[in-house]
């Protein structure tokens, strides 16, 4: 049987940390920038987390 693949979307979206967290980046920060404030521009340029409720989605998908 052939091996399992990740989903190469998710290789590319997503991080592993140490602590076992996954990283991510924001969305809506790549056009239409007009409109939005720069407080708000500037929040989503720092990374965050995955949520707990999805970690285990995103886990199954980097791990095949």
């Amino acid at each position: 049987m052939p091996k399992m693949k990740s989903k190469s979307g998710a290789k590319k979206r997503f991080e592993v940390t140490g602590t076992g967290k996954i990283k991510r980046k924001h969305a809506f920060k790549s056009h239409i920038l007009t409109k939005k404030s720069t407080k708000r521009k500037r929040n989503l340029t720092y990374s965050g987390l995955v949520d707990k409720a999805d970690e285990a989605n995103v886990k199954e998908m980097l791990q095949r």
